[in-house]
């Protein structure tokens, strides 16, 4: 069963996933650097690159979004796509929408195909196709669902879009439909008026809240409960429900007792261990996951677990518990992109298939789009999930500023010996000096007066100056000043 508990401050709102007890996904939404996908803006294009076939659009935000030709529904045409810099200029004024938030440097993705997302529909005002989502399965059932969009289309529909089922459409019975539809085209229409009336760059339309986007896309026949713990919060959700998610209505309670919300869950705790490096396993295996600008690796290992059989029956085990660990921490910590795991190494055939079957299985409830490669020759499996917003560890943290990223310092005899030799290089530029004065941590200056006293005084003896420390209290270990007199 999944419970979804919302916890909202003045500053912060967190949505928390818990399918049968257990922690599955955290949403956490900063009012001051809210997520921006689904925006629809008014942009000015800034510089056509036609070597990229790409082009900056001015949206009014502090870089520029990035739109790729392939991204414009006006590029696709019968005798292929047609070339970005027959279609932009300079100074254009252009109706885009946000698929990917900004990302470390990068600015927003942008795309020219606007979409509307409503519970049952999205609403696609330029293209005329109705479909329904890849996640619905049963072939029977996408064909209903189809013919039953296509024909309210025709009879109460906009005169020109289309649709797509979403996945929470699955089951629903056409007149479910028809509010869905006439919502999302009337939203659409003061979109559109917007466009005629607003100086460019501007945001026409931005998407609904947190906590309302949790009642439209995550709410299924598995929810068993929605805990609210802010009564203006619940409040809105309430409305929105009434009007939009009638069936959620029930779920929906407003959670009053003085404990915190995440407390009573114990979800703290769990949140700061999302934050590690170290995974740890059941049986005693734990995954390693390293996160860099391209990539996420995830190394699984034994660690202290000891099969009852043979060594070959451990690493299999560990494997397949491995594959769940692995399916939870990308939703978990919303891993994005490339992801590469290095799984304990199997000879035998049956084991890796096993495994490939376990993971793909694991991740059959992740709401992302993900693929699964098979085993490389080097015993890899990689995984490619689709990015749309900053993962955990790069909305909650930042760069070390003692290591610059590194994950280790150097040691305080390597920044004894890096000062030696820059004191040596002041010397040869200022002969003239009368004394050197170093400028170091408190480790740097403790080893300097213990283990590496000789070299200083050594140093001091061959330059013929003396060489004085200084304990500087806010210097990191490899921070340091070599001052001239």
């Amino acid at each position: 069963m999944q419970e979804i508990l919302i916890n909202s401050s003045i500053h912060e709102a967190r949505v928390a996933v818990l399918e049968d007890g257990t922690l599955q996904e955290l949403r956490i939404e900063r009012f001051a650097e809210a997520s921006l996908i689904g925006n629809i803006y008014l942009g000015i294009v800034g510089k056509v690159l036609p070597g990229m076939q790409s082009a900056f659009i001015e949206i009014g935000l502090p870089r520029a979004g990035f739109l790729h030709v392939g991204d414009m529904r006006q590029a696709q045409q019968e005798n292929g796509t047609a070339p970005i810099e027959k279609l932009l200029h300079e100074g254009q004024v252009v109706l885009v929408q946000v698929a990917k938030d900004p990302i470390g440097t990068k600015g927003a993705r942008l795309t020219t195909e606007i979409s509307l997302a409503g519970r049952l529909l999205v609403y696609l005002p330029f293209d005329s196709h109705i479909g329904v989502s890849q996640k619905i399965e049963d072939s029977a059932e996408r064909e209903r669902l189809k013919e039953a969009v296509e024909l309210i289309t025709k009879t109460e529909g906009p005169q020109k879009g289309g649709f797509i089922v979403r996945t929470s459409g699955e089951d629903a019975q056409p007149e479910d439909f028809v509010n869905d539809m006439k919502f999302l085209v009337k939203q659409w229409q003061e979109i559109e008026k917007k466009t005629h009336v607003t100086p460019a760059p501007a945001l026409l339309y931005y998407d609904v809240s947190i906590g309302q986007k949790v009642l439209r896309d995550l709410v299924n026949e598995k929810t068993s409960k929605i805990l609210v713990d802010n009564p203006h919060v619940y409040e809105e959700l309430r409305s929105f429900a009434e009007k939009f998610v009638p069936d959620s209505l029930g779920l929906l309670s407003l959670y009053q007792s003085e404990r915190p919300l995440f407390d009573q869950y114990n979800l703290e705790a769990e949140i700061q261990e999302s934050l590690n490096r170290r995974v740890n396993l059941k049986s005693g295996g734990y995954l390693i996951l390293d996160q860099t600008e391209a990539m996420t690796t995830i190394d699984v290992n034994t660690g202290g677990f000891v099969g009852r059989r043979d060594f070959a029956d451990t690493i299999y085990k560990t494997n397949l518990e491995a594959t769940h660990a692995i399916a939870r921490q990308l939703r978990l910590r919303n891993l994005g992109g490339i992801i590469i795991v290095d799984f304990i190494d199997m000879n035998n055939p049956e084991h890796q298939a096993g495994v490939l079957s376990e993971l793909r299985n694991a991740v059959k409830n992740d709401r992302n789009r993900i693929f699964i490669s098979d085993f490389t020759e080097l015993g890899l499996v990689q995984i490619t999930r689709k990015r749309t917003r900053e993962s955990l560890a790069h909305l909650m943290c930042e760069t070390c500023p003692t290591c610059g990223g590194r994950g280790e310092i150097k040691t305080a005899r390597t920044v004894c010996y890096e000062i030696l030799r820059a004191v040596l290089r002041e010397y040869h530029q200022f002969k003239d000096a009368k004394e050197f004065t170093i400028l170091a941590n408190q480790s740097v200056i403790d080893m300097f007066l213990d283990e590496e006293s000789e070299a200083l005084a050594l140093l001091g003896d061959s330059i013929q100056k003396p060489i004085k420390l200084q304990l500087e209290s806010e210097f990191l270990q490899e921070q340091y000043d070599v001052l001239v007199k």
